[in-house]
C-alpha cells in the first residue's frame, strides 16, 4: 500500500498434531484467503507445519522429513504472489533439532530463523527435543527444502526494496518473554516490524499478560509487532491453546482475535509513522547508533506487494478526543487535573493570592475560569479572589454578556464589568481611524484594550492574568499579537479547540441540574466568535469557523503535522478515510489555509506565555516546537496545489 502502510495477517489454522499433510493443506488455504483479502505479510504459529505439541515425536525422522517435504508444498503455493509468509517448522541437523520459522516469498525459501530461548519450566520441556540457537552465533548457510545456502540463524533481517523503511525481524514465542529478546537486537539493527511465531498455552490471566507484553514491547521498541499463536487444535493432554493473535503498533493494539475463535486477524500498520516517531525521540537513535552487533546481521532484500491490499485501518476523525464516552470522561478529568495542578504550582511558587480573567461568555474563557477555580481550591485560596472581568464593546451580544455574568456568579468569582467602548473610541481618535471602517485595526484595538485592562488590574490586585487562548488558535495565529495572545500563564495553551468543548461539557455534566450547568450548556450552544464586529439583529455576526475554517478539520491536520510530521498528501489521504463530514474540495481548501496560517503566524508562538503541556502535541517554543518565524511554506503549499481531484 501507499504512504508507508503494510497489511499484516496473523492466522491460527486448523491442524492435526503430527499430520503435516493435513496441516499444510490448511496453511496453504489460509494463506490464499489472506492474500485474497489483501495481506502483504502472513504469519503462522510456531511449529505450525507439525503442530507444537508433538513431544518426543520430533525425534522421529519420519516427522522431520514430512515437515520438510510439506514445506516445499507451501513454497510452491507461494509462487503466484509477492506476499511474504512465515511458517513454523522443526529443522533437524546433525547437532540437534531447531525450532524454526521459515520465511517464504514468491516460490523461494528466503531464510530459516531459529529460536534462541527454549522454555524448560512448568509445563514446557522444549530443551528435551530442541537445541537453542544463541544470539551471538554467526548466521549459518544450510541446504533445506530443495534450496541451497539458505541463511539460518537468528540475526537475519528482511528489507523491502520498494518501501525501504519496512525492515522485518523474526523471533519465536519465548524469545519475547526474556529480559533482552532477539527482537531488541533486531530493532537496534533497523527492524521496524517484528513477527513472532508462537504457541503459548492458555491459563487464567495469561491473555491479559500476553496482550500487555506485546503492546509494551512495541511501545518501548517503537515498532509494529505481529504475534501469531497456536490454536485450539493443539494437543490438550496437559495444556489448552486458544489461538490468541495480536497485532500492535507503538503501544497501540490494532487487532486481536477472540480466544478459541480460530480467527485470522488483519491490520494495516503504519511504518512511516514508526520511523517518524523514532526520529523524534532522540534517545532511540542514540541507542541504535551505539549498538555493536548490526555488523553481525544478514540483510535479505525482497519485494513485497499485493494489488488487492486495500486500506482498512481506522482513522480517528477527532484524534484529540476519545470516541468512547467512558474513556472521554476519564480523559477530560485527567486533562482538567493537569491544567489545574500546573496553575496551582505557579500560584504557590510566586505566592500569588489572586488572579484576573477576561470573561467573554465563550468556550475558552469559560474553561480558563473553571480551571482557575480548581487551582484555587487546590491551593486553599478563596474563589472570590478570582476577578472575572467582562468588557463589553461593539460586538458583544446579550447572550454572551449574560452568560459571562452568570458563570462568574455561579463559580464564586468576583465579577467586574468594565465597558471599553469609550476607551477604544479615544484610541481610534488618537490613531485617526474611522470607526466605520471595520478592519483589523478596528478589531485589534478592542483586543489590546482588553489585555491592557487585565494586565493593569492584575497589578492593582497583586495577581496574575490567566490566558484563555487554546492550542488550535495558536496553530492558526487566531489571536491578536500582544492582545489576547498575552498573559502571565496560559492554562489552555495545549488544549485543542475540539477538546475544549468536551472539557466544558464535562463540567456541565458534573454540575447537572444547577444554574451553572444550564449556563455551561448555553455557552456550548453558542457559536465560536471573537465578537469584535457589531451584532446583526442582536445576534453574533462574526463566526470564527466561517473565517478560518472548521476546527475539527484544523485539529485533524494539526495532530498529524505536529505528532508525526506527515506530508500534506498523507494527511489528505487520511482525512478521506476518516469520518469527517466534508467533501474533498473543502478539505483541500482548509488544508492549504492551515499551512499558510501555520507558517505565517509562528512569530506569535515564539513568545507565547508559560503554560503546562498536558497532551502529546504542544506548540511551546520552550518544549515541543521550535521553528523560524520566517520559514517558507512553499514545499507544503506546492504539494497541496498538486493534489488534483
Amino acid at each position: 500500500m501507499e504512504f508507508g502502510f503494510v497489511k499484516i495477517a496473523c492466522a491460527s489454522p486448523a491442524l492435526k498434531v503430527a499430520d503435516c499433510d493435513y496441516n499444510v493443506c490448511n496453511i496453504i488455504e489460509e494463506f490464499r484467503k489472506s492474500v485474497e483479502r489483501g495481506a502483504e505479510i502472513v504469519v503462522f504459529p510456531e511449529l505450525s507445519v507439525t503442530g507444537y505439541t508433538c513431544g518426543d515425536l520430533f525425534f522421529q525422522q519420519s516427522l522431520l522429513q514430512s515437515a520438510e517435504k510439506n514445506l516445499v508444498r507451501i513454497i510452491e503455493a507461494s509462487k503466484s504472489t509477492k506476499s511474504l509468509l512465515f511458517v513454523g517448522i522443526p529443522v533437524g541437523r546433525t547437532e540437534g533439532i531447531y525450532n524454526c520459522a521459515a520465511a517464504i516469498l514468491n516460490g523461494k525459501l528466503l531464510a530459516v530463523i531459529a529460536k534462541s530461548y527454549l522454555p524448560n519450566y512448568g509445563e514446557f520441556y522444549e530443551r528435551r527435543q530442541f537445541t537453542p540457537f544463541e544470539q551471538t552465533q554467526n548466521t549459518l548457510f544450510i541446504d533445506f527444502a530443495g534450496f541451497k545456502n539458505v541463511p539460518f540463524g537468528t540475526n537475519i533481517l528482511f528489507k523491502d526494496i520498494n518501501q525501504k523503511s519496512l525492515v522485518i525481524g523474526c523471533e519465536l514465542c519465548e524469545d519475547l518473554w526474556v529480559p533482552v529478546p532477539p527482537s531488541s537486537r533486531h530493532i537496534l539493527a533497523g527492524a521496524t516490524l517484528i513477527v513472532n511465531l508462537s504457541c503459548g498455552n492458555e491459563i487464567i490471566g495469561k491473555a491479559d499478560y500476553r496482550r500487555n507484553l506485546v503492546k509494551s514491547h512495541s511501545a518501548r521498541s517503537i515498532c509494529a509487532y505481529a504475534y501469531a499463536n497456536g490454536g485450539k487444535d493443539e494437543s490438550t493432554q496437559d495444556m489448552v491453546f486458544a489461538g490468541h493473535n495480536l497485532i500492535a503498533e507503538n503501544g497501540t493494539l490494532l487487532a486481536q482475535s477472540e480466544l478459541f475463535s480460530g480467527e485470522t486477524i488483519f491490520a494495516d500498520v503504519d511504518i512511516e509513522r514508526i520511523c517518524q516517531e523514532r526520529r523524534h525521540i532522540g534517545s532511540f537513535g542514540f541507542s541504535a547508533n551505539h549498538n555493536t552487533f548490526s555488523k553481525d546481521y544478514v540483510f535479505i532484500d525482497l519485494e513485497i506487494s499485493n494489488p488487492k491490499a486495500e486500506f482498512q485501518r481506522f482513522v480517528d476523525s477527532h484524534p484529540f478526543v476519545p470516541s468512547d464516552k467512558q474513556k472521554r470522561s476519564e480523559r477530560c478529568l485527567e486533562v482538567i487535573s493537569l491544567q489545574a495542578q500546573g496553575l496551582a504550582k505557579r500560584l504557590r511558587h510566586i505566592n500569588c493570592q489572586s488572579a484576573v480573567i477576561g470573561l467573554s461568555g465563550g468556550l475558552d474563557s469559560t474553561l480558563a475560569l473553571l480551571i482557575t477555580c480548581r487551582a484555587f481550591d487546590l491551593t486553599g485560596i478563596p474563589r472570590k479572589k478570582i476577578t472575572a472581568i467582562t468588557m463589553p464593546c461593539f460586538g458583544t451580544t446579550d447572550r454572551t454578556y449574560n452568560n459571562a455574568c452568570k458563570l462568574a456568579k455561579e463559580c464564586g468569582a468576583t465579577l467586574k464589568e468594565i465597558k471599553i467602548a469609550q476607551a477604544v473610541r479615544q484610541h481610534f481618535m488618537d490613531l485617526e481611524h474611522d470607526e466605520n471602517i471595520h478592519d483589523v485595526t478596528y478589531e485589534n484595538c478592542q483586543a489590546r484594550e482588553r489585555t491592557q485592562i487585565l494586565m493593569d488590574y492584575a497589578n492593582k490586585t497583586n495577581g496574575i492574568v490567566i490566558g484563555t487562548g487554546d492550542l488550535s488558535e495558536l496553530a492558526l495565529g487566531w489571536c491578536t499579537y500582544n492582545g489576547d495572545h498575552m498573559s502571565m500563564y496560559g492554562v489552555n495553551s495545549s488544549i485543542p479547540k475540539t477538546l475544549v468543548r468536551y472539557l466544558v461539557e464535562w463540567f456541565a455534566q458534573e454540575s447537572k441540574g444547577s444554574l451553572l450547568s444550564e449556563t455551561l450548556f448555553d455557552i456550548l450552544d453558542t457559536p465560536v466568535s471573537p465578537e469584535l464586529l457589531p451584532p446583526s439583529n442582536g445576534q453574533i455576526s462574526q463566526v470564527t469557523e466561517d473565517l478560518v475554517g472548521p476546527y475539527e478539520l484544523h485539529d485533524f491536520v494539526l495532530y498529524h503535522v505536529l505528532r508525526f510530521g506527515f506530508s500534506p498528501s498523507k494527511i489528505f489521504f487520511l482525512s478521506q478515510k476518516a469520518d469527517l463530514p466534508y467533501d474533498d474540495k473543502t478539505k483541500l481548501k482548509w488544508l492549504k489555509i492551515f499551512y499558510k496560517r501555520f507558517f505565517s503566524q509562528q512569530f506569535k508562538r515564539s513568545c507565547m506565555p508559560d503554560g503546562a503541556k498536558v497532551g502529546t502535541v504542544n506548540l511551546s517554543p520552550r518544549g515541543d516546537w521550535r521553528m523560524p518565524s520566517d520559514a517558507s511554506a512553499e514545499i507544503w503549499l506546492k504539494e497541496v496545489d498538486e493534489m488534483n481531484l
